[in-house]
């Protein structure tokens, strides 16, 4: 079952790789001028990598090819031309400065004549930073730490960094008028809200000032000073739909968690379950869904239902404790504590890039998996699953179990892919 649940999870992955989802959606190069291809996310190596290839192999001229990429450490591919660099994830760094700047400028540089292709994933928020006013790198950290520990989705946390930056909500598309602009997007995120993957920097913003301070206050984050005098200032508002720069851009998103969902579905009806599928935009706190999960994999094991239980989404964490982990571990421990070694029932929780949470590194793990004995071998082992997750300690508790997910990156972001096999 263990087993399963990987092949089930590795579909997902699967289905969003670009090499398989990027060629349909590929534009004539332009006739005359330029092709400037800006990349920035998790799946920013492997698109970029491709698309160059597709380009460059087509015959077009390489003199007229420009562009850079950024992807967080450890997902760089290898290029021919277009430079590569890393930048800082979940909380960005110098790289991240650099690639916004550069971005921009290359986008500024556009002419009439031009094609600007960017080529949007998930994580494009934290590879782009562009402080806006006075604000510092070292002031835009403190604002993503805050985010991150907040418990805010996703959606939410833009809409504070929009008004934070000269890059993202639809100021990228500024920069780029009056050239052509086309985006293709690989989402991460609930819904598939172009404004909401890597913040929209090509995209008209709907939100507003109020709606990030209402955030502000809600969660009552402790912003730097420099970070609160943007806030209050009218001039921070993103461009909205009536923009004029829109008016020559397009926007298409080319793979989405909807997407990954249902190659699992397929492969879990192939392998001979009936699916449970939840959908592809879950949110919540992770523990709180792992708990109703566990729930309802009882109730389709009382029925003697052969099920798979998927879903996807990006759940939350709100940190209380001192550990290490991210949604999917946190998940997973969750589950196992709430089905108490119910025979039967396994599960993996995975992030589809290849790593969930942590510390930034490439090497920080995707999920977890569980199974009925996970709660007994801990035991065994003196661990205390309650105090595990009390200090939001899930990588140490798995860890010690050596049920960590690790595929290491994957180049791609559709989101979390969570997998639940019940046998009666």
């Amino acid at each position: 079952m263990r087993a399963t649940a990987r092949t089930i999870f590795d579909a997902a992955v699967a289905r969003a790789q670009p090499a398989g989802c990027l060629p349909a959606h590929l534009p004539v190069a332009p006739e005359t001028g330029r092709l400037i291809l800006l990349a920035a996310g998790k799946a920013a190596g492997s698109m970029i990598a491709f698309a160059e290839a597709h380009y460059l192999d087509s015959g077009f001229p390489a003199q007229r090819l420009t562009g850079h990429a950024v992807a967080r450490h450890g997902y760089e591919a290898r290029t021919r031309q277009i430079p590569m660099v890393a930048a800082g994830h979940p909380v960005p760094d110098q790289g991240s400065i650099d690639s916004a700047s550069r971005a921009l400028e290359l986008a500024a540089s556009a002419t009439a004549d031009d094609l600007v292709l960017v080529l949007l994933s998930g994580g494009g928020s934290a590879n782009w930073v562009a402080p806006a006013g006075t604000l510092t790198l070292a002031e835009k950290q403190a604002v993503n730490k805050a985010l991150l520990r907040s418990g805010a989705p996703i959606g939410e946390m833009n809409i504070v960094r929009k008004r934070l930056s000269r890059i993202k909500g639809g100021r990228l598309a500024l920069a780029a008028a009056p050239a052509r602009l086309l985006t293709l997007a690989i989402s991460d995120v609930p819904g598939d809200e172009p404004t909401a993957i890597a913040s929209g920097p090509t995209v008209p913003d709907p939100t507003t000032m109020a709606d990030a301070r209402a955030i502000v206050a809600r969660y009552k984050l402790d912003l730097p000073d420099a970070a609160r005098v943007l806030l209050d200032d009218e001039a921070s508002e993103t461009p909205k739909p009536s923009h004029p720069a829109f008016a020559n851009s397009e926007f298409h998103i080319i793979a989405r968690p909807a997407d990954g969902i249902a190659a699992a579905r397929a492969a879990a009806e192939a392998a001979g379950y009936a699916v449970h599928d939840l959908g592809a935009d879950l949110e919540g706190e992770a523990r709180d869904v792992a708990a109703a999960h566990a729930e309802l994999a009882r109730e389709l094991k009382r029925r003697g239902r052969r099920a798979a239980v998927l879903s996807g989404g990006e759940l939350t964490v709100t940190l209380r404790g001192q550990g290490r982990g991210g949604p999917n571990q946190e998940y997973a421990l969750a589950l196992a504590i709430a089905l108490a070694g119910e025979p039967g029932i396994i599960a993996l929780s995975g992030d589809t890039d290849g790593t969930d949470g942590g510390g930034g590194e490439a090497t920080d793990p995707a999920g977890a998996v569980i199974d009925p004995g996970t709660l007994t071998r801990a035991g065994g082992l003196g661990l205390v699953p309650a105090q595990y997750l009390a200090d939001n300690d899930s990588t140490g508790f798995f860890e010690a179990l050596g049920d960590l997910l690790q595929p290491g990156p994957t180049l791609t972001n559709i989101n979390d892919c969570r997998v639940i096999l019940i046998e009666p």
